[in-house]
């Protein structure tokens, strides 16, 4: 697969099929995700693969967790604490398409809700990652791991694969560090599912906008 075509395809897919993605496949993915950049070679990142019977076990502990309201107060801020433009715009559009597709009505709380919730069972996905940094490291370390998760996506379409990051888990962060014995110093950045898109889910046909190159570039000295 060409990048461009890989880059290009990669989208936040929603419902896997139930079909198996074996453990040399995965291997393969990170092994390639491995060579994204980081600074003086760090590579901060930590990578945490569920699977299988430990898997169902560990999505069923989140599914009660949230069904009990049992979230924790997040270690970072991924979104802004007060919203502005455009970004407060680009947010709406991408959360009320989305329900769009899926024929869910913005005021329909008890859809929204269940829609949410299938993140936490990983959209269905057969494998299921989770990505951790030591917190001791500094920013530039987060922009590391982003280059690395990233590659992780890219390198899954190389596989005829497809995935989706998912940030929701970072407000589960104490009972999936029980779950998966990680140490005080592991910051849990956020989950990815990874599996093979169900063509025929609605919610996979959902592709977000981007804005042109001439919105967000501006050029010097040419």
């Amino acid at each position: 697969m060409h990048v461009d075509t890989a880059i290009t395809s990669r989208k936040s897919v929603r419902r896997f099929l139930d079909a198996p993605v074996d453990c040399a496949t995965v291997m393969h993915i990170l092994q390639i995700a491995s060579r994204a950049p980081s600074g003086s070679n760090i590579q901060p990142w930590r990578v945490h693969v569920v699977a299988g019977a430990a898997k169902e076990q560990l999505c069923q502990r989140l599914l009660d967790a949230v069904d009990h309201g049992k979230s924790d107060p997040p270690e970072y801020h991924y979104y802004p604490q007060n919203w502005f433009e455009p970004y407060l715009e680009r947010r709406r559009r991408c959360g009320f398409g989305l329900y769009a597709t899926l024929g869910i009505g913005r005021e329909d709380r008890a859809k929204r809700e269940a829609q949410a919730r299938r993140n936490f069972h990983f959209f269905d996905a057969p494998v299921g990652l989770f990505i951790t940094m030591d917190r001791r490291l500094e920013t530039g370390s987060f922009m590391d791991c982003g280059m690395f998760i990233q590659s992780i996506m890219l390198a899954a379409r190389g596989q005829g694969l497809h995935t989706c990051p998912q940030a929701a888990f970072a407000w589960y962060h104490t009972l999936i560090r029980d779950a998966l014995k990680l140490d005080e110093d592991s910051l849990l950045l956020c989950g990815i599912a990874l599996g093979y898109e169900d063509p025929q889910a609605p919610e996979n046909g959902f592709i977000t906008e981007r804005e042109s190159v001439e919105n967000f570039t501006t050029f010097h000295g040419t």
